[in-house]
């Protein structure tokens, strides 16, 4: 219920790799086929089969490309009008479909393909640029990005403000429920009623301290120092909003997780859905 309408999206997506995949590919087909003109139609319908599923999922999840993936389903679109009654005649009236007229930017062979030739490179050049960047952007905020040294989520078995050990009730809105580390300058605090609260977090290894910060309060700060008994212990001892804090944390095992260790299966007598 604190997802945004994009973040059930994202993280749906996210959930299944092979779907993720699998979307991708067929946007990365749609542009492979674009660059060749005897597959331009073929090209503009997967495009416009796909822009329609991309637009639908912004528009009622509230992504803002909304109208970023409507021009592009507008341009296929465009792209097939040249074809619009040979599909219809395809498709509808059951009538043979003559090939289509060619179509030449200049009166010499020559120049086509020089046309053609520099239409492919200029392909080849946004496929590797695409490609350049996807690979970046896995190892910035994808699978292959660092991670924090104290990733996972963590349990606040026992916490202490001023000295003073607060219960984990429900009712408790100033109590933690867990710290949540994934990437190396981010640290979330959980509370009791699941809302996350967001910091900057620059750790230190060497000396066993956690600095925080918030982007939007510049003169905000919190510093921790850190013990880790075992690896799945951790003892946060420190201050923050003018209050001495303790927490004593146990790592929650990534497996436990239904949604990682439900895996696939082929066959199933009862839906499985919880």
């Amino acid at each position: 219920g604190n997802f945004s309408p994009m973040g059930v999206l994202w993280a749906s997506i996210g959930a299944s790799p092979a779907y993720e995949t699998f979307a991708g590919c067929a946007e990365t087909l749609a542009g492979v086929l674009l660059i060749f003109p005897r597959t331009t139609m073929l090209g503009a319908l997967v495009c416009a089969a796909d822009m329609t599923q991309v637009f639908v999922l912004n528009m009622t999840y509230d992504v803002p490309v909304k109208l970023f993936s409507f021009h592009l389903l507008l341009m296929a679109v465009f792209l097939l009008a040249p074809d619009l009654q040979r599909l219809a005649d395809f498709f509808f009236r059951e009538r043979a479909v003559a090939p289509p007229k060619p179509m030449r930017l200049f009166h010499s062979q020559r120049g086509n393909r020089i046309a053609l030739g520099a239409q492919i490179l200029y392909g080849i050049c946004l496929l590797a640029a695409n490609a350049y960047d996807g690979w970046t952007n896995w190892h910035v905020y994808g699978g292959g990005s660092p991670k924090s040294p104290l990733y996972g989520i963590w349990d606040i078995k026992e916490l202490a403000i001023d000295a003073q050990e607060r219960s984990p009730l429900l009712t408790d809105y100033q109590r933690w429920r867990r710290t949540i580390f994934d990437s190396p300058e981010r640290m979330s605090l959980e509370r009791m009623d699941d809302s996350l609260v967001r910091y900057n977090a620059a750790i230190n290894s060497n000396d066993k301290t956690i600095m925080l910060t918030k982007s939007a309060d510049k003169n905000w700060k919190g510093d921790f120092t850190y013990q880790r008994p075992a690896e799945n212990q951790l003892i946060l001892d420190g201050k923050m909003d003018g209050h001495k804090i303790h927490m004593e944390m146990q790592l929650l095992e990534r497996g436990q997780f239904v949604l990682v260790n439900r895996g696939f299966h082929w066959v199933q007598e009862y839906p499985f859905n919880r």
